[in-house]
């Protein structure tokens, strides 16, 4: 069995809150509400369902936090281009910190200049490139971060992406997730 190390296991160990459960396309017979939430991702991937889906967050937040909502940073896990995380994260980073009254961290994450990249899943690995991050080390220290991503499928990138921030002396409290990916036998 695998093992993995102890600061991804203290991250897995935080608030994970996830939206949906989300279906790849791999699973075929699904039902109407399942073909909803993967329009919904689809959507939010392509800058589409922003605003919606900023609400959604929003009030999770709020319900979960409270007024204690203003003194966290919201902090998405960058997109694989500086393009695609533009069209996914910049309005909605914004809307939800309106809402919400929290710290937008979207202008203090750069993406920049490529990389290969490892997207894990249970089917196996694959290799692509994409773009790499540059943070403002000096805005994250001392601050208290809620992590968001689109869809979470084993919480590698959520671990390596909150031990990163803590690296610069953030505390993560954890992270949202639109969607779970299920994977079934």
């Amino acid at each position: 069995m695998k093992t993995y190390s102890q600061a991804f296991e203290r991250q897995w160990s935080k608030l994970m809150y996830a939206f949906f459960d989300y279906l790849p396309t791999r699973y075929r017979q699904v039902s109407p509400h399942d073909w909803d939430v993967r329009r919904l991702i689809w959507g939010f991937k392509e800058g589409r369902n922003s605003l919606q889906v900023a609400r959604l967050v929003a009030d999770k937040m709020v319900r979960t936090f409270g007024k204690e909502a203003e003194n966290i940073v919201f902090c998405c896990i960058p997109a694989s281009s500086g393009a695609k995380n533009e069209i996914r994260y910049r309005d909605f980073s914004a809307e939800v910190c309106r809402l919400t009254g929290a710290v937008n961290a979207y202008d203090h994450i750069k993406v920049s200049g490529e990389r290969l990249a490892i997207h894990e899943s249970k089917s196996g690995k694959r290799v692509q490139n994409v773009q790499t991050v540059d943070f403002d080390t000096d805005f994250f220290r001392g601050k208290r971060i809620l992590v968001f991503d689109d869809v979470l499928t084993l919480g590698f990138s959520y671990a390596r992406f909150a031990c990163r921030l803590e690296t610069f002396g953030a505390s993560v409290v954890g992270a949202f997730f639109l969607g779970r990916t299920l994977l079934l036998n």
